[in-house]
């Protein structure tokens, strides 16, 4: 036999041990798979409570492929961070200040009753009357909590957030003066601290204004007290304008004015009778 035929010979005995190796290895290793396979059907059909574990992890090991793939987390939770609420779910009094505050600022009824509903439940905590913590929240931003004035006061209270920025840390830094609820509890703070300082709330509010505007008081402290008034009387369910209308005798003083103005303008000439 030649040395060619030998070694082919060769090749063709270790070519066949192999394959019968690798045929008993996988015919083993699938016996045990099934095998596996078999007891763990047995052992989630007996107890239910494995099943249902297993069952809760492969769904959500399928939910988040899901959302890796897709390129984006579930948002079911959305409306859980919405800052809004049912204003039929309110007591009566804060269900009519939300109202009010809806038609006179023209902003939707939900995200109000959310701020009503917070400033009434905070406002015991630091000893104020939530009707005036809502009616600096009107004075300085018209419920408009991305606000913000050339002196960088933010937010639905106008808090200047660089002066205050630590008080906004509990609630995930600087940019949370955006956050309708996070930018009430820091100006509730400092509304807080200005009364105290200055003895009085009416003398807190012209500090308030002051720091928040940078400018002499020019009325601010009138004004807030002056919708504070409005939404108490809100608050009770009695009519109330949702615009600064004037009254009536201040149209007829405006209109008797106009008059005597044009009458000085004008040149009337008497005619003499014959």
């Amino acid at each position: 036999m030649s040395f060619f035929e030998s070694f082919r010979q060769a090749v063709k005995v270790v070519a066949s041990d192999v394959g019968d190796g690798f045929f008993l290895i996988t015919h083993s290793g699938l016996a045990l798979l099934g095998l596996g396979i078999f007891c763990a059907m047995v052992l989630f059909g007996t107890q239910a409570s494995l099943r249902s574990v297993a069952e809760s992890e492969l769904i959500d090991w399928l939910q988040n492929r899901h959302d890796i793939d897709l390129g984006f987390q579930n948002n079911s939770d959305t409306a859980d961070r919405a800052t809004a609420a049912d204003p039929r779910d309110l007591p009566q009094d804060q269900a009519n200040i939300a109202m009010w505050l809806s038609r006179k600022y023209r902003v939707a009824p939900e995200p109000i009753s959310a701020l009503v509903a917070e400033a009434f439940d905070i406002a015991p905590r630091n000893r104020l009357d939530p009707t005036l913590i809502l009616a600096v929240m009107a004075v300085e931003s018209n419920f408009n909590p991305f606000a913000q004035s050339s002196l960088g006061a933010q937010g639905l209270m106008q808090v200047r957030t660089k002066v205050h920025a630590d008080k906004y840390e509990d609630f995930g830094g600087e940019l949370a003066a955006f956050d309708p609820i996070a930018n009430l509890h820091v100006g509730v703070e400092v509304l807080k601290e200005s009364i105290s300082q200055n003895g009085s709330v009416e003398a807190g509010l012209r500090q308030y204004g002051v720091v928040a505007n940078n400018s002499e008081d020019a009325g601010y402290a009138a004004k807030v007290l002056g919708e504070q008034r409005r939404l108490q009387e809100a608050a009770l369910g009695h009519m109330l304008p949702s615009s600064s209308a004037k009254p009536a005798d201040t149209d007829k003083q405006g209109l008797q004015k106009l008059w005597d103005k044009a009458k000085e303008l004008a040149t009337f000439e008497t005619e003499p009778v014959n």
